[in-house]
């Protein structure tokens, strides 16, 4: 589904990215972890085209994703949830939602607002439909921002650390909808400081540090036994 072929990524004399290769199967739970600075969030957003790697080559579903044809594969393919919620704040929930679908996928208002709805039960939101985000809390404009996305109906949703701008009391209501979807058929990757939730939900783990892969595995393998001592060190770090 998501395929990375000798991916670097530099910012002036900065190399952030470092012949990254990963394949990333359909209805695979990807989840990366690193300290920050790793080139975690620079990574996923080398998957939906919002960075552009400096070398090597991204592929969606099999198809080289290429400047000409970016927007329209993501489009296709691709869902973000950003660290903070990025809603529209002069829009209600509802129009957040319906935005993409009608704009971009042509949807009856109708049609859209049906999905729409459809997501908020998802998230547990209904009620909120005519607010305006400015009238949320933290982890309810997380939870927005989760509907929005799922309403594109992209076979790919990525999260950039979804939970890092929230205060500890939310947390666990925006991952409590997460863990819901990972029972979905959908293929997540999920960039997290939440070493729990990256157990519990992950089918595979990867660390990064320093712009490479250090090393990967599934969860209770890599949690129980890592392989590497600077993995070890930083579950030590992470985990006390």
């Amino acid at each position: 589904m998501i395929r990375l072929n000798g991916v670097y990524k530099s910012f002036g004399p900065l190399e952030v990215l470092q012949n990254i290769h990963l394949h990333v199967s359909e209805g695979e739970k990807l989840a990366i972890i690193g300290p920050s600075g790793s080139g975690k969030s620079t990574l996923i957003r080398c998957m939906n085209a919002l960075e552009e790697p400096s070398r090597g080559e991204v592929y969606l579903n099999g198809e080289l994703l290429m400047h000409k044809n970016r927007a329209m594969m993501v489009r296709t393919y691709c869902a973000m949830v950003f660290q903070q919620f990025n809603l529209y704040p002069h829009m209600t929930v509802l129009q957040n939602i319906t935005l993409a679908p009608i704009k971009l996928q042509k949807k009856s208002r109708a049609d859209a607002e049906e999905l729409a709805y459809h997501y908020l039960d998802v998230v547990g939101l209904r009620d909120k439909a005519r607010a305006y985000p400015d009238m949320l809390s933290g982890g309810q404009q997380q939870r927005i921002a989760i509907a929005r996305a799922l309403a594109t109906r992209r076979k790919i949703l990525l999260f950039d650390e979804p939970t890092s701008a929230l205060d500890p009391e939310m947390v666990q209501e925006v991952l409590d909808v997460i863990i819901r979807l990972s029972q979905e058929s959908i293929t997540m990757v999920v960039v997290t400081h939440e070493m729990g939730f990256a157990r519990q939900v992950a089918d595979r783990v990867i660390f990064m540090d320093n712009g490479v892969f250090v090393e990967e595995g599934p969860p209770a393998e890599f949690f129980e036994h890592p392989k590497n001592e600077r993995t070890s060190a930083f579950l030590s770090k992470i985990l006390r």
